[in-house]
């Protein structure tokens, strides 16, 4: 079973080399900054999309799917591109948003509290991404907005999950990645799938990651990293972030056998543990919070 997860892997990081070679040159990145008059609040937004697939939407001739990407805390919106080539690469306008300003008051636990206290966190992160999504249906109204691909880090992968909670119609797919929070859905209605760290210190409250039974029934597919919580960004290892690349293009993929048409998911155990890339630039000052 091991060998056999290990030549999945294999297989996922091959393709995704192969795939982004062909591909990547052709992605474009754009950073905008929309103003919120109603909150007083600037929201800004970095747009990932293949140029050949804009082009043919500007001109009618197909509706480009929509992910909409949350960052962890602490980590900003432009430091996820390693997911949001995947999403571009495959053709959809992947959107990432920024959700914290420094004004906003710091993220904090409140033990005994919905959510340990996030929830006004969360509706913030709603009210952001429904804000974001009406200014760019004025940009690109050839996008579908109604059918959403929510993914997030930590924190992110919250507020994805309870926006999912909160629009479960508006909803095709969510991703998470070690989001510690907020319950997986467990109704049905759409595919998750969520890497999962192997961390001391970030540990998921109680309840939040279905067993396996339930997983195995509603086609929530749960993906066992060994990789550190806050690793999970630009910032983590390249050979993890290759291997996120492979799955989640895998699970984008209908037919394949990570998520089948039939909804049954393979839950998949934890692949060889992999050395931490030694940090870069500014990144050795970077100080873990509780997400």
């Amino acid at each position: 079973m091991k060998r056999g997860i290990i030549i999945l892997l294999s297989v996922c990081v091959l393709t995704t080399v192969a795939y982004f070679t062909a591909s990547k040159w052709a992605i474009r990145h754009e950073t905008l900054t929309f103003f919120d008059k109603a909150r007083n609040r600037p929201v800004e937004v970095d747009v990932a999309v293949r140029r050949d697939k804009e082009m043919q939407a500007n001109a009618g001739m197909l509706t480009l799917p929509v992910a909409i990407l949350n960052h962890g805390n602490t980590v900003k919106f432009t430091e996820y591109s390693f997911l949001a080539n995947v999403f571009a690469a495959r053709g959809y306008m992947a959107i990432s948003i920024q959700h914290d300003l420094d004004s906003d008051a710091p993220l904090v636990t409140k033990q005994g509290e919905l959510y340990v206290g996030r929830l006004p966190v969360y509706q913030r992160g709603v009210e952001n991404i429904k804000f974001a999504i009406a200014q760019l249906k004025k940009i690109q109204p050839n996008s579908d907005y109604d059918h959403l691909t929510m993914v997030g880090h930590s924190n992110g992968g919250d507020i994805s999950m309870y926006f999912a909670k909160m629009n479960p119609d508006e909803v095709k797919k969510v991703v998470t990645l070690d989001n510690l929070r907020v319950p997986f859905m467990t109704d049905g209605k759409f595919k998750i799938l969520s890497f999962r760290s192997q961390d001391a210190v970030f540990k998921p409250d109680p309840g939040v990651v279905p067993d396996d039974d339930i997983c195995e029934k509603l086609g929530i597919t749960v993906v066992n990293t060994g990789a550190q919580h806050t690793d999970m960004s630009d910032r983590g290892p390249d050979t993890l972030k290759t291997k996120i690349q492979g799955l989640l293009d895998k699970f984008l993929d209908d037919d394949s056998k990570l998520a089948p048409v039939d909804g049954k998911p393979k839950i998949l155990e934890q692949p060889e543990q992999q050395s931490r890339a030694e940090p870069q630039g500014n990144v050795a000052q970077y100080t873990p919070s509780v997400n």
